[in-house]
């Protein structure tokens, strides 16, 4: 070690805080990522993905920029960078051996042994890198033109050259002293890439092949809990969930997940359409955003000149909310920062919207994006509102409860499935049910909560059928969503200073 005497200041990267971990509000997200930079490009294609950190996500799935391209990598950096939540369930349908095309060989000129190919998408794999041969003539193709003849030598990956991707995605290679080319001033490069522009509709959707038992899309949601032990509570697909078929889709899949659980899904209006916010109201209606599982969100979010669908940071929010209050999803996601500055369009239109506008379509089932000193998610109803009214469904806290107590309830208690039904079985539910909804309502999470057993609903058919009947009362709170003072003039006050 050299013998050090002065002063002198280092630096390192930029590290963001460990994430928060969550049980109850864990984000399951579909869509496309840039797996040809992954660590392996075909192990993450339709099959969730469990990622704790944006470095992991980007080693399993990869990482761009290009969020409108790559649709999954916005929900990346709204979950560990805009709120540091974690763990993430990613499902990527980009599938490198179907979503793909053919880069015909062009050239490109060697500097400093090193050469930068100004394409994404590249698949290594499916790389063929070349250099003239020392006894052949050079300079036969123009740099960046196809290569049309010549005799020349393939290089071979790690011995030769070493591919790597930069943080544009853009392929560099890097010849070796010890291979055959390491003198070279131009090769040819051809291969295949990924094309997420194939990626359709359908893919997001999914499906289930009935010869092989395969699924991909939406229909991989049921693989979460098993594989994982984490129940999926939003469903999300920003960049497609402005389409109708995508919407529906997850609407869908709400309830019965695994043939237990219950989640919320979060759907974006396409602000190509809904351009002003008079507009989303029947947006909304078209695209049928009605269902009390779905939050329907307008418009589009920025943040230092990233755009992202609203969706990825209201998940994001969602999530780290659930998290910072014990896990227990009563908090309201209604006036909580963004963490953005600001709301857009499309087509980059900013959007400012006042106290009345925001209200009108709050009274249309739409959460927005209000900015009181800073920008805010505002709006407390689910998508059903205004057709459908009670509470349970139309209020968004609400609705998340009753999805939170049944899925504690499935995961509590299916230990108990299969034990002797009698007197002892019943009480040890009701009790262990009671005392843990005792807790709730002690810390303010909600009015009431508690089970009880009634002999008169347990049949003698019910119980040789092995079927047990409980009841479940639940009082989660509603928001203060209107707070009104009246003032009038004191005219005594006024009297009393002036005798």
């Amino acid at each position: 070690m050299a013998y050090r005497h002065g002063i002198e200041v280092t630096e390192k990267e930029t590290s963001f805080p460990s994430p928060m971990s969550t049980k109850y509000g864990v984000q399951v997200i579909f869509g496309t990522a840039p797996v040809n930079q992954a660590k392996n490009p075909y192990a993450s294609v339709n099959k969730p993905v469990k990622v704790t950190t944006f470095e992991e996500a980007e080693i399993n799935l990869g990482y761009s920029e290009d969020w409108k391209t790559y649709t999954l990598c916005q929900s990346m950096y709204a979950s560990f960078k805009l709120f540091q939540i974690s763990p993430v369930v990613f499902v990527n349908v980009l599938d490198p051996k179907k979503h793909r095309k053919d880069i015909e060989a062009k050239s490109y000129e060697v500097k400093n042994h090193q050469a930068v190919v100004k394409t994404t998408g590249f698949l290594l794999d499916e790389l063929t890198v070349k250099t003239q041969n020392a006894d052949a003539h050079v300079g036969e193709a123009r740099i960046g033109e196809a290569v049309t003849g010549g005799e020349s030598v393939t290089l071979t990956a790690d011995t030769d050259y070493i591919a790597e991707f930069d943080e544009y995605g853009y392929l560099v290679i890097t010849v070796l002293s010890a291979g055959k080319a390491y003198e070279a001033t131009q090769i040819t490069v051809s291969g295949k890439v990924i094309a997420p522009e194939m990626v359709t509709e359908e893919d997001v959707i999914g499906s289930y092949d009935a010869a092989t038992g395969a699924e991909t899309g939406m229909e991989v949601l049921r693989q979460v809990y098993p594989k994982f032990g984490l129940i999926p509570s939003m469903l999300l697909a920003p960049g497609w969930s402005q389409k109708p078929n995508i919407g529906a889709a997850l609407q869908g899949k709400c309830e019965d997940i695994s043939g237990a659980f219950r989640s919320m899904c979060l759907l974006d209006l396409d602000t190509a359409l809904a351009k002003k916010y008079t507009d989303c109201e029947k947006i909304k209606a078209d695209m049928g955003y009605n269902e009390e599982h779905s939050i329907v969100l307008w418009p589009e979010l920025q943040m230092k000149g990233k755009v992202y669908s609203y969706s990825a940071v209201y998940g994001a929010m969602m999530s780290y909310h659930t998290a910072l209050n014990n896990d227990v999803p009563y908090i309201y996601p209604s006036n909580k920062d963004l963490n953005v500055d600001g709301a857009v369009l499309e087509d980059g239109t900013e959007i400012l919207l006042d106290q009345i506008q925001a209200g009108f379509l709050n009274g249309a089932g739409i959460v927005t994006a209000f900015n009181d000193l800073s920008w805010k998610a505002y709006g407390n109803n689910t998508g059903c509102y205004p057709e459908n009214t009670d509470p349970k469904d139309r209020w968004i806290g609400c609705r998340r409860m009753f999805d939170y107590v049944s899925n504690y309830f499935v995961v509590a208690y299916r230990k108990k499935l299969d034990g002797n039904m009698n007197r002892r079985l019943v009480d040890d539910i009701v009790n262990s049910f009671n005392i843990w909804g005792n807790s709730l309502t002690a810390n303010g999470m909600c009015a009431g909560i508690y089970a009880e057993y009634r002999p008169e609903e347990n049949t003698v058919e019910d119980v040789l059928a092995g079927h047990l009947k409980l009841r479940i009362y639940f009082a989660p709170y509603t928001p203060a969503e209107y707070i009104n003072a009246t003032m009038e003039f004191d005219v005594a006050a006024l009297e009393g200073v002036m005798a």
